[in-house]
């Protein structure tokens, strides 16, 4: 998604698109949901949906998103047999958008009203507007006990697949509330100011003075009371400012913190960003390390095209430097097709692995991920981030870092994974790390600064050491 999705567009729903009619809108989130629950991303199916209507989409769609579990349950109550899929995508967003009774972004019977003039627009859905007005009707008429009903339905009471909650009730059994509660919260955007460029006291003030309100977080981040368009930041374009989570904010301060930052221009400090794409850590580790540091970061990622948002990260946050830093489009799994012939084949000091995972931390930011996820990914997740934790570690020389993270909640993902690295290989040591980071406004106690844990979403970290042979 763009940079301004994350900061939560699921807010006054109709806002700023009173000119445009509700059942358009309801016709297009009932379209994207139905991708969605077919295996397409949020960030794809909202890419399709025209621009004039794009802002007002997002916001509708991700407050269905986080009440879909709730609503098929209730659609389940209403019509035992299951429609065929634009219905009841249409059926199910109506009924998420009627979820929370005390605030809802239209009028019950306007609501209901649109969707069936949403029906009518569609030719798929067109012959079912009256079993959905009839559905729709029924809930309104029969909300209480309908509700009661779905008491004891874990996946409409947390709205996450069943598999999930379950398997945070099984790793995180003292927290596994606060995680599911957190996540169906609406996620604040978050900045880092470019310290190079500023501080965040400073810019704290320049936000202050356009009447955005913002409180400080970690080292370098600002919490925005309320999200705005990126390019209403003061400095954006300049390269002053990036949107980027606190608890991703870590990564940069976790792997350099006690490294000689590159002193000698003889001795370069090579520091590899195996999974880099969109670049966020990448510029952060730049900005750490400052312009004249003695330093070679070589970012990689499988994608050219993701390569290119690298580039554009970097080209907006002026740290394009080709003597600082190489953007390649390779498989970090596969070090021999890059390793030997763009980086020397010497080893490095410092190894980034934000490694591939089921993305379960962000669902604050991305609702779509707990319906696109199934059970079966998170093994097989592991099983790649076990790969290139094994492939990675003898390109690190003795004495040097890895800094494993993923933005995931599961301990197969984070703890687990780490345990079996560290029995497998025993020039391996763990330094103090924060480990598993809950979403939200939990945050782990005694593991990050004390003014990141009041927001940030979830994560895990574990700073690795190898020592001497």
């Amino acid at each position: 998604m763009t940079p301004s999705s994350g900061t939560g567009l699921g807010t006054g729903a109709g806002a700023g698109m009173h000119s445009i009619a509700l059942a358009s809108q309801l016709q297009q989130v009932a379209g994207a949901l139905q991708d969605i629950l077919g295996g397409r991303s949020g960030s794809a199916v909202l890419d399709d949906v025209p621009a004039p209507l794009r802002p007002g989409v997002q916001a509708l769609l991700f407050q269905v998103l986080r009440k879909l579990g709730w609503a098929q349950a209730i659609r389940r109550q209403l019509a035992p047999r299951t429609p065929r899929p634009p219905v009841d995508a249409l059926l199910c967003t109506a009924l998420a958008l009627l979820a929370d009774a005390e605030h809802l972004p239209y009028e019950p019977f306007t609501l209901v009203n649109q969707t069936i003039e949403a029906a009518k627009q569609s030719s798929a859905v067109r012959a079912q507007a009256p079993f959905i007005n009839a559905c729709l009707r029924r809930f309104l008429r029969e909300r209480a006990p309908l509700q009661q009903a779905i008491a004891n339905d874990l996946q409409a009471q947390w709205n996450h697949p069943r598999w999930w909650v379950q398997r945070l009730q099984k790793d995180h059994p003292q927290h596994w509330q606060q995680i599911l509660e957190a996540n169906n919260l609406q996620a604040p955007m978050v900045l880092r100011i470019n310290k190079q460029k500023g501080t965040s006291a400073q810019y704290q003030k320049a936000l202050a003075a356009i009447d955005i309100e913002a409180s400080l977080v970690g080292e370098s981040g600002l919490v925005l009371r309320r999200g705005v368009p990126v390019q209403a930041l003061p400095g954006f374009a300049e390269g002053m400012v990036s949107v980027q989570d606190a608890a991703a904010q870590l990564a940069a301060p976790l792997l350099l913190s006690g490294l000689e930052l590159g002193q000698d221009p003889h001795q370069p400090l090579r520091v590899l960003d195996a999974c880099a794409a969109p670049g966020g850590k990448t510029a952060h580790l730049l900005e750490w390390m400052g312009p004249e540091a003695a330093v070679q970061v070589t970012a990689l990622d499988i994608d050219p095209l993701r390569c290119a948002r690298i580039d554009d990260t970097l080209q907006r946050l002026g740290l394009q430097r080709p003597e600082q830093v190489q953007v390649l489009a390779a498989d970090a799994g596969r070090p021999q097709d890059w390793w030997p012939q763009r980086c020397g084949g010497q080893l490095f000091d410092a190894i980034l692995l934000d490694a591939p995972c089921t993305a379960s931390g962000i669902v604050r930011r991305h609702p779509d991920v707990r319906w696109l996820r199934r059970e079966t990914d998170i093994a097989q997740l592991a099983q790649t981030q076990a790969r290139l934790l094994a492939t990675l570690w003898p390109l690190l020389r003795p004495g040097g870092r890895l800094l494993y993270c993923t933005c995931s909640v599961f301990l197969a993902e984070g703890e687990q994974q780490v345990k079996a690295f560290l029995a497998h290989h025993t020039d391996a040591g763990l330094l103090p790390s924060p480990g598993h980071l809950w979403p939200g406004k939990s945050g782990k106690p005694g593991t990050v600064p004390d003014n990141l844990s009041g927001e940030h979403d979830g994560f895990f970290y574990a700073l690795l050491q190898k020592t001497a042979p």
